[in-house]
């Protein structure tokens, strides 16, 4: 879980990058040539093969581990210690994963899946992934779902960024403190930027 989680946290970070490229308002020149680079060479299309292995096996993984923690415990504790405890959304990574997967099921359906039915199985022309943002994020329902899937994608990595790396071992006080601080800003920063391309096409921002 921790290892499939730190994979996708690094897949978050080229997303991000790559999407942060419409901020150059260069009517999505420069966007453009960053999609068209991971769309039409093989390199990136294999990776992209070890991407879905990954998100497939972390929502396994956690809907295991979620059905094997509720399993261990048949009653609720008498008395609930709330945020004394544990923060709610350290107690509530299943909703929040689930959230999170329905976000990307509707984000694959907006963009990846027309992207690669337009190419086919080789390389082919890939589509205006530009426009197609722009038509997509024009409708404000589809931008405050978007909204409301990177606010949960942000707690989400509250807890699992840290929780990660104490999984693997690094847990020791000269880096703990370190690594929260990491996660917090990570889950703050990159579910923000996320959010931001939506409301920016919306709110007519971008050239």
């Amino acid at each position: 879980m921790a290892l499939t989680g730190i994979f996708l946290i690094l897949f978050l970070i080229i997303h991000v990058g790559l999407n942060a490229c419409i901020w150059a308002n260069d009517n999505g020149a420069m966007f453009t040539q960053g999609a068209h680079f991971m769309g039409a060479n093989w390199v990136p299309r294999i990776l992209e093969i070890g991407l879905f292995a990954g998100l497939i096996l972390h929502i396994v993984q956690g809907l295991m581990l979620e059905a094997a923690n509720r399993s261990k415990r048949a009653t609720k504790y008498a008395v609930s210690y709330g945020n004394r405890g544990s923060k709610w959304y350290s107690r509530s990574m299943g909703l929040l994963g689930t959230i999170v997967l329905l976000f990307l099921i509707l984000h694959l359906a907006d963009f990846w899946l027309p992207n690669r039915s337009h190419q086919g199985f080789l390389l082919g022309e890939e589509i205006d992934l530009y426009k197609k943002m722009q038509d997509v994020f024009s409708n404000l329902w589809v931008v405050v779902i978007y909204v409301l899937g990177c606010i949960s994608l942000g707690y989400h990595l509250a807890h699992g960024f840290q929780s990660a790396f104490r999984t693997l071992g690094v847990t020791n006080k000269r880096y703990c403190g370190l690594i929260s601080s990491t996660g917090m800003a990570f889950s703050i920063i990159v579910p923000l930027a996320f959010a931001m391309m939506p409301i920016s096409f919306y709110l007519g921002w971008l050239s």
